[in-house]
């Protein structure tokens, strides 16, 4: 009997039954219970509480784990230059391959065009709807503008207020410099600080096993929630639009992200999906970067065998500034609402709408539907209106699950990126992928 076989199933296989069994039983008793108020009490007093308690203790370690994960980073890299260089590529990485899903996602809209399709009496009668939480989405986006100001807000005027906060880039900027300074210390000032930040890292680790530990539970719960309030209903309205996002975010996942997974490390597509299966699951139940960041880590550090120092530095960034599929969607549905109110995007425009979708792609919080008020935001710069967004937000839950699978496998593969450019070692083969290969070259 094998060492798996003892342990029972895998983590991932138990998310993975978890996600499952959550979406048929929401489909079911959304079909048969829709309106009835036992159903209504279940989705908010059962599955929303267990499933926020497992995000919940997600987001707990997030603060610490990136603190941890950048100070110990920056210091294990030592020489500032060489933080600086690999800090460059890492941003020119985060730049590069938001644009690539971008212009897919235009590319798509334009072809098939979807808006063209959706009935006059659907659009209003899902304008009606969702008119509130699209009020409220357009005041958030006004309350957002971007300028000089916006890098200055950077610079944290208190890195505890930031982290309360949930300022990400606040919390990074402090720990950067942080990492930086100690890495200038004489080794006998920073080596007991250094020990006690690692101390605390093995801690959040220990935390986080006790979070995934929830993870069947939590991600069934979730799952139920969503698909028990809305089961097909509205996906069937917009379906057209649905999927051809979904399409547009598998074509830059496998055709771009694997394929550059596949140069950079030689792995084939299929062993490399393979290696990251329970990072996707993660991502896709809990809807939020953030949220997966921890695996993320350590799928990179066990999975391929980036370097610690690579891996802590170069995610963390990531899960607040390197959003592929949040890039794709915002380009697709600026695209789509403007088709649907009958606005003309030149090519131009469109221009402007991939470099927008790209930088506030890079703002938006790792968390779920994050990017929904900075997307109001472009779509009143190019003469949509913000209002428009109450057409998607029905189906939004959906595509955020889906949007978060190449956000995140993204930040892996700028991990291997960064590894491989440095001239480190990763893991090209398992040794189960090795063994398998030999005894089929031996039956052969």
């Amino acid at each position: 009997m094998s060492k798996k076989e003892k342990k029972g199933f895998a983590l991932h296989t138990k998310i993975l039954a978890g996600l499952v069994a959550g979406a048929v039983a929401g489909i079911a008793s959304n079909a048969l219970w829709q309106d009835a108020p036992a159903l209504t009490w279940v989705v908010d007093n059962v599955a929303q509480p267990i499933g926020q308690i497992f995000l919940r203790m997600l987001f707990m370690v997030v603060v610490p784990l990136v603190f941890t994960s950048i100070a110990l980073g920056v210091t294990s890299i030592g020489d500032v230059r060489k933080v600086g260089r690999i800090g460059g590529k890492t941003l020119g990485f985060f730049v590069g391959t938001p644009t690539l899903a971008v212009v897919i996602g235009l590319l798509l809209v334009n072809i098939v065009q979807p808006g063209h399709a959706i009935d006059p009496a659907v659009r209003s009668a899902l304008l009606d709807t969702y008119a509130a939480d699209a009020a409220s989405k357009v005041d958030a986006a006004a309350s957002t503008s971007f300028g000089i100001n916006t890098f200055v807000n950077i610079v944290p005027r208190n890195p505890l207020d930031s982290a309360a906060r949930g300022d990400m880039l606040g919390l990074i900027f402090f720990t950067l410099v942080f990492g930086i300074a100690l890495a200038k210390l004489p080794e006998s000032v920073s080596r007991p600080v250094i020990k006690v930040i690692e101390g605390v890292g093995e801690a959040v680790g220990v935390m986080i096993g006790f979070a995934m530990k929830l993870a069947p539970i939590g991600v069934t719960a979730l799952i139920f929630g969503v698909t028990a309030r809305f089961g097909f209903d509205v996906v069937q309205s917009l379906g057209l639009y649905v999927v051809m996002v979904l399409v547009g975010l598998t074509l830059h996942l496998v055709g771009v992200i694997g394929t550059l997974a596949r140069m950079i490390t030689g792995i084939r597509h299929a062993d490399f999906f393979r290696r990251i299966r329970a990072l996707i699951v993660t991502a896709f139940s809990t809807s939020s970067s953030n949220a997966t960041l921890p695996t993320t880590i350590r799928t990179a550090q066990e999975e391929f065998g980036v370097p610690r120092q690579v891996a802590g530095f170069v995610i963390p960034l990531g899960a607040t500034l390197n959003m592929n599929g949040t890039a794709l969607f915002e380009g697709m549905t600026v695209l789509f609402l403007a088709q649907v109110f009958g606005v003309d995007l030149s090519l131009g425009t469109q221009a402007i709408v991939i470099v927008m979708s790209v930088i506030t792609a890079i703002g938006v919080a790792g968390v779920p539907s994050g990017s929904i008020p900075l997307l109001v935001m472009v779509l009143e710069m190019v003469g949509v209106p913000g209002e428009g967004i109450a057409l998607i937000l029905g189906v939004d839950r959906i595509l955020d699950m889906a949007r978060t699978v190449p956000n995140v496998t993204s930040d892996l593969l700028t991990s291997l990126f960064i590894t491989k450019s440095e001239g480190m070692e990763f893991f090209a083969e398992t040794a189960e992928e090795a063994e398998a290969e030999a005894v089929a070259a031996t039956t052969a």
